[in-house]
């Protein structure tokens, strides 16, 4: 069947159509440029060979995950984000979906652009919409999430420098290092928590197995402890930073303040993956899990050493707490995901559609109600974005900032949205 969106969900029923569309993803597509450090936008084909050549360290059902684009439970998803890369080699909306890079003029990503005007905007509303309606809105961290929050970090860069100088420039250099090689980045930001009762935060009693600075050398800052929750482990790289909603206590050591990034394969980390909901059976029975796990992790550190120029902020706890707010990260992260949430609602009423018509209920008037219920739920999410993206401004840093109450509005809306629209 078709979704509204035009997805294919049903496949032919077993396991081959799973075979044809990991055979699809493995397709480079004629006349994208392979290999290299500075390769321009990449094709699912590099993006799936990247990962085969420097796998990063999985753990499922108790063992290490040798290749994971071969690993039951992963292939699915890791085929799924094939398909978002090859879109931007697609000669329909390929030229939506990437723009020249600055300092190379190779096309990259366009979700790596920063946004200076309200045109900007809705050339990276565009493109994430496009990447959202692959995924028919049900893989919550694609590459774009990530890629617009380091955009708004190196953005403002001179907020980083404020802790260190020579910060400035490794978050600059990083995101465009990101952007240049198109890496795909997972990301982890708070510490586990083993008890939630008489604690106040989730340092006050995790200390022992918090993440924490445990050395510092020449080389860099070596760190040890665990964080939560790592989705999309199938990544090149991992950014650890704060979270804007589990803010550092007043008094927070040091040790225990910092963001940094690092490849996926690095010695020392592991991520422990929970059990998949691909079960590995027809993607015709199993058309969302066959397709769209994305995987989430525990991250585990044990002594990994993190060098200095992947260092972004280090010591200060007060701006850890201010990081997302200052460099407004969680707006452009924030906009991402409305994005996705309007194409996540399509979805649901297409499918909804479908088997009104499918079952003849078409003229029955409490169905009536629930799906005019969920086309109350994509307009109004529509128009929230669209009111965040009309009301944008331009911050201190230059970059044009989405609305804030219209984006935290249409996000707190769809938590109360989403399972009822589901009922």
């Amino acid at each position: 069947m078709e979704s509204s969106r035009g997805v294919n969900m049903a496949g032919n029923g077993g396991s081959g159509q799973r075979d044809e569309d990991a055979a699809e993803c493995r397709q480079i597509i004629p006349g994208a440029e392979t290999g290299g450090n500075g390769m321009p936008a990449r094709t699912g084909a590099q993006y799936i060979q990247g990962l085969r050549e420097r796998p990063p360290n999985l753990y499922m059902s108790g063992k290490k995950v040798k290749d994971p684009t071969e690993q039951p439970g992963l292939q699915g998803g890791i085929n799924t984000m094939a398909r978002l890369y090859d879109l931007q080699h697609d000669p329909k909306v390929g030229k939506e979906m990437t723009y020249q890079s600055p300092t190379t003029g190779d096309q990259v990503g366009l979700s790596f652009l920063t946004p200076r005007t309200h045109e900007d905007l809705d050339l990276r509303h565009r493109m994430m919409h496009n990447w959202a309606r692959i995924t028919c809105g049900m893989m919550g961290r694609t590459p774009d999430f990530l890629n617009v929050s380091l955009m708004s970090m190196a953005a403002a860069g001179d907020y980083f420098g404020e802790n260190r100088p020579e910060f400035k420039k490794n978050i600059q250099d990083y995101y465009e290092m990101v952007r240049e090689q198109d890496l795909v980045l997972t990301h982890t930001l708070v510490n586990m928590q083993r008890s939630r009762s008489g604690a106040a935060t989730a340092l006050d009693d995790s200390l022992d197995v918090a993440l924490s600075v445990v050395k510092e050398t020449d080389e860099g800052i070596v760190v040890s402890g665990a964080r939560v929750l790592a989705t999309l482990p199938i990544a090149d790289e991992i950014a650890v930073y704060p979270a804007r909603s589990h803010r550092l206590p007043t008094g927070a050591p040091g040790r225990t303040s910092f963001a940094f990034a690092i490849p996926c394969d690095t010695p020392g980390l592991k991520f422990q993956c929970r059990e998949a909901f691909d079960l590995q059976r027809s993607s015709f029975d199993h058309p969302l899990g066959s397709r769209f796990e994305e995987m989430d992790a525990l991250a585990f550190f044990d002594n990994v050493l993190v060098p200095w120029e992947r260092v972004f902020l280090y010591g200060d706890p007060d701006m850890c707490n201010n990081m997302s707010l200052r460099t407004h990260q969680y707006l452009h992260s924030g906009h991402q995901v409305v994005t996705k949430n309007v194409v996540k609602c399509e979805f649901v009423l297409g499918l909804a559609n479908l088997m009104v018509k499918t079952l003849g209920l078409d003229d029955a008037p409490h169905v009536h109600g629930m799906m005019a219920e969920i086309i109350e739920n994509l307009e109004i999410t529509k128009a929230l974005l669209r009111a965040a993206e009309v009301d944008a401004e331009l911050d201190e840093w230059g970059v044009m900032c989405p609305g804030d109450m219209q984006l935290m509005v249409a996000r707190q809306m769809f938590i109360r949205m989403y399972p009822r629209m589901g009922e």
